[in-house]
């Protein structure tokens, strides 16, 4: 598929989920807060360098694109997950395993928990929770997170650090204060630990928490509007006025936070790899490579080099690292290449990218006597729009670099 088939599929400029398909099968679902603006993304000139081989792929594999608008990006995050776990597209499932995918849980209990859970604790045999209800997987972890605190402020729930009331009650009776939690005070917990909620109550908040999650916002919105309704017939206007200021809030989802982050995670995924040296006066020189991606550390991608050319030499260290990854070419190229260090390494690391024919920016973080980020060097761009990112995997190759050195040095002695 090529950007002239594209433009028969008007695609508008307003949140939803797209979805790549050949001879009718999907192949990749994706959310954007502007559909046509991610679906253009993936005809870039630079998608081979700046994309997974997988995704460059898929794109040519393709023969049309569908979408469904929704009204709000929040929507979109969750019909996102939903066709994922529905459909099983296969650039989707075939990028992570389910361990590595996020998932909302409810917990099977008389009150129960809302939690994020990954999914190697959720799969894991013996992790002894027990849950009513799973979601997902969301693919984005960072996205996922900010749509938990907006739902949050529209049905507060019970996590993990609440204590119900009446689980206090049969435990330690002669102790039991029943303060509020944290959440509670500043309203993220309906008071639960207080005895304010009932276990009926707060069952109909779990009821309004899976319909969303399920993807049902008209059939939710209905509800409220229904329980709205009873609740002002038996004069419980309090009720009322929570279930209406609920319906409104799910009209008009505030998520700008959510667009923030989809933006900056235009084209199915930010990856950011940072590299750093470490050996003691040149004794057992290593290198290492971590991966940050839309946020998150992505551990199983993060890769040792031990040194096999020079001693006591960072910059011809780092550009035998890079060499060697750039042989890797099973892995993705990153939007970004982090080294640690100032201008020569900044300066070894484009050299070896000119070689390799790889148009991928580079920046330099700078540190201070203590080792502790002062400044970061290069690509203006890139810093701009991956600062966080940047600092996450360089204090993770620090991190990295510094334990598996030590280690290989504690087999020496």
């Amino acid at each position: 598929m090529n950007r002239a088939e594209l433009n028969q599929f008007k695609l508008p400029d307003e949140p939803g989920i797209y979805q790549f398909k050949k001879d009718g099968k999907i192949l990749y679902v994706g959310k954007a807060a502007s559909l046509r603006d991610r679906v253009r993304s993936y005809f870039a000139k630079d998608l081979a360098v700046t994309r997974a081989p997988a995704i460059s792929q898929m794109v040519k594999d393709a023969d049309s694109v569908s979408h469904i608008q929704t009204g709000s990006v929040l929507e979109a995050l969750i019909l996102e997950a939903n066709l994922i776990k529905r459909e099983m597209p296969p650039f989707n499932v075939a990028s992570k395993d389910n361990k590595s995918f996020n998932y909302v849980v409810l917990t099977k209990e008389d009150f129960p928990k809302v939690l994020v859970i990954r999914g190697r604790e959720l799969f894991q045999s013996g992790s002894g929770m027990k849950t009513s209800h799973v979601f997902g997987p969301f693919p984005q972890g960072i996205q996922l997170q900010e749509a938990m605190k907006i739902i949050r402020r529209i049905f507060p729930f019970r996590d993990a650090k609440c204590t119900p009331c009446v689980e206090q009650l049969a435990l330690h009776p002669s102790q039991v204060t029943c303060k509020p939690c944290f959440n509670r005070q500043i309203g993220l917990c309906p008071g639960v630990c207080t005895g304010e909620m009932s276990k009926t109550a707060y069952a109909m908040q779990m009821r309004h928490i899976r319909q969303l999650f399920s993807g049902n916002f008209q059939g939710l919105k209905r509800q409220l509007v229904k329980e709205m309704k009873a609740a002002s017939k038996n004069e419980q206007f309090e009720l009322a006025e929570i279930l209406r200021r609920q319906c409104a809030a799910l009209e008009h989802v505030k998520d700008v936070s959510l667009i923030r982050t989809e933006r900056v995670s235009a084209g199915g995924g930010v990856r950011v790899e940072a590299y750093d040296i470490a050996h003691t006066a040149g004794v057992e020189t290593v290198g290492v490579m971590t991966v940050v991606d839309n946020g998150e550390k992505i551990k199983n991608a993060y890769r040792k080099f031990k040194i096999q050319t020079v001693t006591n030499n960072d910059v011809a260290a780092l550009s035998e690292v890079l060499e060697r990854r750039l042989n890797h070419t099973e892995w993705p190229l990153p939007r970004v290449f982090v080294v640690d260090g100032g201008k020569a390494q900044l300066r070894a690391a484009e050299k070896i990218l000119k070689k390799a024919g790889v148009f991928v920016p580079v920046v330099g973080v700078v540190k201070n006597e203590r080792h502790q980020p002062k400044g970061i060097i290069g690509d203006g761009r890139a810093i701009q729009a991956y600062e966080r990112d940047i600092l996450l995997a360089n204090n993770e190759s620090h991190r990295f670099g510094i334990a598996w050195h030590r280690q290989r040095r504690g087999k020496i002695y």
